[in-house]
């Protein structure tokens, strides 16, 4: 059980602003999961366009919001 939640979350933002971003190692894990996606035959869709009315929606409200002053 956690006891002190806002010494981890110092603790943990801290770790991830230390942390270096390696953009190889990156673009390794996008390769590794394309390839992963293409053998479960679940990428490229088969309606490519499926799921583009939720999207839409998604993309109306989140674009409908005012940025705070």
């Amino acid at each position: 059980m956690i006891k002190n939640k806002d010494a981890l979350q110092r603790f943990e933002k801290e770790l991830i602003r230390k942390e270096k971003v390696d953009i190889f190692e990156n673009f390794r894990l996008l390769e590794a999961m394309y390839k992963e996606a293409v053998l479960m035959g679940q990428f490229p869709p088969k309606d490519p366009l499926s799921g583009l009315e939720v999207d839409l929606k998604i993309a109306k409200a989140v674009n409908s919001v005012r940025e705070a002053s």
